[in-house]
């Protein structure tokens, strides 16, 4: 402990030699991204089971996919269950994939998903899934739908079919500028890049929410507790993470994402979509309703996953970026029995990004302030996983983290992460985190970096406890250009109410910008 409080020490005075400076120039750069919804339907294997499985499963995947070249595309993709009886299969990968044009508006479209998670792990054992597709789309105005001949293969276990699916995509546009400018500031009148910069803010909202969920009616437990289907009258505590994008000056669309971590053993994820509306709105309060409809399951009686979320609460804002809220809601799994009534809090940030100008008043921005961000992907490899039921192994995850630059030395960082080796198929955690970087050094190609995370993981029968961990790490980063960087870490995963005590090693790539950030 004390080499490691020395350690931190040393971090705290570099820091005190970083600075930052402002510019009078900065280049814009646009990225012209796409957002694909996809459905398939998936025949289960009922010849190699001995428990009732329905014999097909409904899933729906969120890919967000960024272009490389005119042809080649790559992306990360999210899938879970909507209809069948595994709700509660969550998956998490990364994509290639070639797109070309055949004739007018009609494309080639083909592509390669890995990833990690499930539901049944008796299906799944390990968690890595293989998804490939091949098929037509057509275009227009920047929109599409297509479809596809597939076959997904969770190639540790027993699920896999081949399928045919359709997509529909959204186009998306992020306007931002190289990591060396992060944490700046700017005077928009000194830009010479005048086509980029007319373009409106996007006004957005980011939120971590605490949320209580206090179930009723048929709501049981799955069958790993004792006894099997238990009612559960108990209350449920839940950590989630929440994005908003403004349509208009009060409605707004979100994706939300819960874990939980108290009153039922570890397992239970959400993840919702849906549409909300500002109807009172002063200076310092706010009274909103919201709507979403999306995917739950993990540790409640078998169902298809397809769920409802209505909610409505007020915000708080302590300044123009930070804010509280409170909300009330009714968490329904339609065509099952989990329902429950919900309140909780959450603690917000609101922003504009990437315009000249407020995209509902017109008001004129004067100055850009740009925001570091890292986008990492990961190989987690973690030793001797405590295990209930199983024997305890080795776990692969793949991870996706997203590091929030508080200043040039600071990072809050926030990670979701998903078994794809191990026999653990459906074990996840998400973590979030506070860390510190060194200056670099070694003809600027080296940093280092220290981290304390505190998250919710579960699932795969990882004996988490109900589902609270907490993970150190340490690791030296690479830095092939200002912007990537390949790196390098090692730590502890600790739960504090379970038996996990394993110790992990992480090779990532880490892709960093300077978001664009406006204000008068």
């Amino acid at each position: 402990m004390k080499k490691v409080a020395l350690l931190f020490l040393i971090f705290i005075g570099l820091n005190a030699f970083s600075q930052t400076n402002n510019d009078t120039d900065i280049e814009g750069r646009t990225l012209h991204n796409k957002i694909r919804l996809n459905y398939i339907l998936i025949e289960q294997p009922l010849d190699k089971v001995t428990y009732p499985l329905d014999a097909k499963m409904g899933f729906v995947g969120l890919n967000y996919n960024f272009t490389l070249t005119d042809w080649l595309y790559s992306g990360v993709g999210f899938h879970t269950a909507i209809t069948g009886d595994q709700g509660g299969l969550f998956t998490l990968g990364v994509n290639l994939g070639i797109n070309k044009k055949l004739y007018k508006n009609l494309y080639f479209d083909a592509n390669v998903h890995f990833g990690g998670g499930g539901g049944y792990r008796s299906l799944v054992n390990g968690g890595g899934i293989l998804f490939s597709n091949i098929g037509l789309q057509y275009k227009m105005k920047g929109y599409s739908f297509g479809v596809q001949y597939g076959f997904m293969n969770f190639f540790t276990g027993i699920q896999k079919d081949d399928n045919f699916s359709f997509f529909v995509e959204i186009p998306t546009t992020l306007r931002y500028s190289s990591y060396k400018k992060a944490q700046k500031e700017f005077k928009i009148a000194n830009q010479k890049n005048d086509a980029f910069w007319k373009a409106p803010a996007v006004k957005s909202v980011q939120q971590i929410t605490f949320d209580y969920f206090f179930p009723i009616g048929m709501s049981r437990t799955d069958a790993s507790t004792t006894p099997k289907f238990k009612p559960i009258r108990q209350t449920l505590s839940v950590l989630g993470f929440e994005y908003q994008r403004y349509l208009t000056s009060n409605t707004f669309i979100y994706a939300h994402v819960d874990a939980m971590y108290g009153g039922l053993t570890s397992g239970f994820m959400d993840l919702f979509f849906g549409i909300g509306k500002n109807f009172i709105e002063t200076k310092y309060v706010n009274f909103f309703g919201k709507f979403g409809i999306g995917a739950a399951g993990g540790r409640i009686y078998p169902e298809g996953g397809l769920t409802m979320y209505p909610n409505a609460g007020f915000d708080i804002k302590l300044s123009k970026k930070i804010g509280v809220s409170a909300h009330g809601g009714y968490h329904r799994a339609i065509g099952g029995t989990f329902e429950a009534y919900t309140a909780g809090f959450s603690l917000k940030y609101y922003g504009l990004t990437g315009g000249s100008h407020h995209p509902f008043t017109k008001e004129k921005m004067t100055t850009i302030k740009t925001q570091g961000i890292g986008i990492n992907f990961q190989n987690q490899t973690y030793f001797d996983v405590a295990k209930f039921g199983i024997p305890d192994s080795n776990l692969q995850l793949i991870a996706l983290k997203l590091l929030y630059d508080i200043n040039h030395r600071f990072y809050i960082s926030g990670e979701a992460s998903f078994a794809y080796e191990g026999k653990s198929g459906g074990y996840a955690h998400g973590v979030f985190g506070l860390g510190i970087r060194s200056n670099k050094f070694l003809d600027e190609k080296f940093s280092l970096f220290l981290e304390t995370g505190v998250g919710v993981a579960g699932g795969g029968r990882v004996d988490a406890g109900e589902g609270i961990l907490i993970r150190p790490i340490a690791g030296i980063n690479y830095h092939i250009n200002d912007d990537f960087a390949v790196n390098v870490s090692g730590g502890q995963m600790i739960s504090p109410f379970g038996n996990v005590n394993s110790t992990n090693i992480n090779i990532g790539l880490t892709y960093s910008l300077s978001v664009l950030n406006t204000k008068k």
